[in-house]
């Protein structure tokens, strides 16, 4: 029998190698964990580019790249506020070599939304890290008579019905901001819905539509400019690189919304390979330079366990639930 098992044994491997089947139980081994990565990686945004989330991610890619020592792209999927890109990420190889780079709205609100999603987040999905805090800016065509928030809402009583805002998408965090805004002041304003902030901020620039809520990436060289007014920003205090602008809490009590993005991987990718791409995603961000680049557009770099994320999604899920409720915002 031993000598039986010395001749088969080596002929069994030998044929399961054959037949690819050793590939796949070696990609779940310890040593292949180690060896990670040893191809490109994927990184899938769910917007199309220019938005402050690109910016970000295209911004933190190169220094992926070199501390993995693979390339790091970057693949826009954009459609249906992200799901789209979600659902190419959770229907990817639990590998570690695709990660879906996600909003606020992405993570968190779109279950409350979107009951019908064609994943399960809770499922599908493991937390990575957090790597960013995102307060919005309030910015409105420079044509609009309003300088400061008090005159906006004024003006938007005014124009009941006739003020249009556009967003990167239906159920996004921007326009959640917008209907936040009309359900505590009173103010009839109409949703215009785009695929991505790029198009939605040309429209505001174009005055198509008199104003948006963003993030500072993509907006502050048009402030810079004089094309975009800056009315507000959304935080619990003012932007440091925008002191002049208030809060626009100083001017609706209670007002406040921050947006953040995160990453977050296919489940069953191995503890091993999670580890070290928040290990190398944490290691970039406090990088000097890039936390200043963020820094200088009005994004603040947070980084944070696995675990650590994972609980704040929850929260955050649980927080916009209540909000959407109590406010009844709706998707029409």
């Amino acid at each position: 029998m031993s000598m039986f098992r010395h001749l088969c044994v080596p002929l069994i491997a030998a044929w399961l190698c054959s037949l690819g089947v050793m590939d796949v139980f070696a990609q779940n081994t310890p040593s292949s964990a180690s060896n990670f990565p040893s191809k490109p990686i994927r990184i899938v945004i769910g917007f199309p580019p220019g938005g402050g989330i690109d910016i970000v991610a295209r911004m933190m890619a190169p220094k992926l790249t070199e501390v993995l020592g693979q390339s790091v792209v970057i693949d826009n999927r954009p459609g249906a506020n992200g799901v789209l890109g979600m659902d190419a990420v959770a229907k990817s190889p639990a590998d570690g070599y695709t990660i879906f780079l996600g909003t606020l709205g992405n993570l968190s609100v779109n279950p409350n939304f979107y009951p019908n999603l064609p994943f399960n987040y809770d499922k599908q999905f493991t937390a990575l890290t957090q790597i960013a805090s995102v307060p919005f800016l309030l910015v409105v065509n420079p044509s609009m008579p309003a300088k400061n928030m008090a005159e906006f809402i004024a003006y938007a009583h005014a124009n009941a019905g006739k003020l249009n805002y556009s967003s990167s998408g239906t159920g996004g965090l921007p326009h959640l901001a917008g209907e936040l805004l009309s359900s505590m002041t009173g103010v009839e304003m109409v949703h215009i819905a785009y695929k991505g902030s790029a198009p939605s901020i040309s429209d505001v620039i174009s005055g198509q539509v008199q104003f948006t809520f963003e993030a500072g990436a993509p907006l502050l060289p048009h402030v810079k400019s004089g094309r975009l007014r800056a009315l507000a920003s959304t935080g619990k205090e003012r932007l440091g690189v925008l002191p002049d602008v208030p809060a626009l809490a100083e001017s609706v009590q209670g007002y406040q919304i921050v947006n953040w993005y995160g990453m977050v991987l296919p489940t069953g990718v191995p503890k091993e390979v999670v580890a070290r791409l928040n290990s190398q995603v944490g290691k970039v961000l406090s990088m000097p330079d890039i936390r200043d680049r963020m820094v200088a557009m009005g994004t603040e770099p947070v980084s944070n366990s696995p675990e650590e994320f994972a609980l704040f999604i929850r929260s955050e899920s649980q927080k916009w639930a209540k909000i959407i409720h109590d406010k009844n915002i709706r998707i029409e």
